[in-house]
């Protein structure tokens, strides 16, 4: 199987209907990506099937539940899940943060090769950026646990926004450990074509 056929087939499972030319520009993502890992070390998957599954199909299953006028990619890294979702939800202005400059130098170069025109790269601090205005959703795959994550990031939700986090298994005790003022709205299992390992999308706002 191609990774074209891959990922069409992965679609299907996930049942995804992606704008014209995306399936496309996601497999020149995937091919920058691997370009890019073998100097900046951006993700520890290598093999290209792998991330297909991995990457890219992990990315987009979060899509149908987190499709917003503005969402901001918190720790982005590679662009996960930044860049597949400014990939498939071409209405929604995506921003993704990275402090790393090499990794905002690849974000910069894939928005730019991509021609992502939904997408900004901002190379600062989550806890010390202050952006002109904050986001609908604000969303981390693997940055770190809720309670970090809302201590660095939580500012940057608007009113009445929602900080979404992509977990592996189910974390009981994170959302026990929830701060004050924040309270969880709801737990989403996920199946990805292609991963054996449990993933669950977990979505706090404020009380």
């Amino acid at each position: 199987m191609t990774l074209a056929q891959q990922l069409a087939q992965g679609l299907i499972e996930l049942g995804l209907t992606l704008p014209a030319g995306a399936q496309q520009r996601l497999l020149a993502y995937l091919e920058l990506m691997q370009k890019w890992n073998r100097a900046y070390n951006l993700t520890a998957v290598r093999q290209a099937p792998r991330m297909v599954s991995y990457h890219l199909l992990d990315s987009l299953a979060v899509a149908p539940h987190v499709a917003a006028a503005t969402i901001l990619d918190v720790g982005s890294g590679a662009g996960l899940p930044g860049i597949p979702l400014a990939v498939a939800l071409p209405d929604s202005r995506v921003t993704l943060l990275d402090s790393n400059h090499k990794k905002a130098a690849f974000l910069r170069q894939a928005v730019m090769e991509l021609k992502l025109g939904n997408a900004d790269v901002v190379c600062e601090r989550a806890e010390t950026w202050k952006p002109p205005a904050a986001f609908e959703v604000v969303i981390s795959r693997a940055f770190s646990d809720l309670a970090e994550f809302i201590s660095l990031a939580g500012r940057h939700a608007a009113a009445g926004g929602r900080l979404v986090a992509m977990k592996g298994v189910h974390p009981y005790e994170e959302i026990a450990q929830l701060a004050g003022g924040w309270q969880l709205l709801r737990v989403i299992p996920l199946t990805v074509p292609g991963l054996r390992a449990q993933r669950h999308l977990v979505t706090v706002g404020r009380d």
